[in-house]
């Protein structure tokens, strides 16, 4: 029996051995029965593709359309289409908290709102572009932005992000959410960064022996090829554990377009030190 369960609103997802599959029925129907939920999903194999989408099957209920509520914030999805990492959890908070008033953000890969929504409630930015790709999540970004009240800030741009048209040199703040990295995603990021000053948050997963030092070095590695440089030292963090021997990091870069050779600190003082984005 799984020894614990992700509960996503009345939605349950369950990890079962495949020995119990002669069993999955009746363990579903237990489960859904003691936690009193609409449906149960198995997993049955790893998140895959492009968008991310999860593998799972049905052992209780037919309704996997469901809405999970974090921190004021509401996120309606499929559960079965689309992946809501409760990992993540920390990282769609600290959005909120990084976020400063009246900025102007990006978000390359929006999904259903991750880090768009977060910046536009309680990061209080005046105006926020959502690109995203995936026409399901499309579909629940844009049912999250109603639910939540920023639908006058959040401006939806379906399609991919390396062909859409953004605003050039705008952004206070770029956000690159998208593993297993986003560091290919950095020139387009750049493209939308204001010259004299922006934030990237990029995502990525690294050696879980080295995590930061490994994300950050090839952070800057992409920045000093594009011409731009750090105005502060780059920060990364730890979000969660990512597959054997593996980290989810997510890098904050403070940068600027480079004026002759740009110059790169790949981290600040190592572990502890002040993080200047709060």
């Amino acid at each position: 029996m799984p020894a614990g369960y992700q509960r996503l609103g009345r939605v349950l997802l369950l990890r079962l051995p495949e020995t119990l599959r002669p069993y999955f029925a009746e363990i579903g129907a237990a489960w859904q029965a003691e936690l009193k939920v609409a449906t149960v999903l198995a997993v049955s194999g790893p998140v895959s593709g492009e968008f991310r989408t999860p593998q799972v099957e049905r052992i209780a209920g037919t309704e996997t359309e469901t809405e999970v509520v974090e921190h004021g914030i509401r996120w309606k999805f499929d559960a079965a289409r689309i992946m809501f990492a409760a990992g993540n959890r920390t990282e769609r908070v600290r959005v909120g908290r990084i976020v400063q008033a009246g900025e102007t953000v990006v978000d390359l890969f929006a999904g259903i709102g991750y880090f768009a929504i977060p910046a536009a409630r309680p990061g209080r930015a005046s105006r926020v572009v959502a690109v995203e790709k995936n026409p399901v999540a499309i579909g629940y970004l844009r049912a999250n932005v109603v639910l939540n009240g920023v639908a006058d800030r959040v401006e939806i741009v379906p399609g991919d992000n390396r062909t859409v048209r953004l605003t050039a040199g705008d952004a206070d703040r770029v956000f690159l959410g998208y593993l297993p990295s986003a560091i290919p995603w950095i020139p387009v990021a750049l493209e939308a960064a204001r010259p004299a000053g922006s934030w990237l948050h990029v995502h990525t997963v690294a050696d879980a022996r080295e995590a930061r030092e490994d994300a950050t070095e090839q952070v800057g590695r992409t920045l000093l090829a594009a011409g731009w440089s750090l105005l502060e030292p780059m920060r990364a963090r730890e979000v969660k554990p990512y597959g054997p021997g593996r980290t989810h990091v997510v890098v904050d870069a403070h940068v600027c377009r480079s004026h002759g050779e740009g110059t790169v600190v790949p981290l600040q003082d190592g572990v502890g030190a002040p993080d200047p984005t709060r």
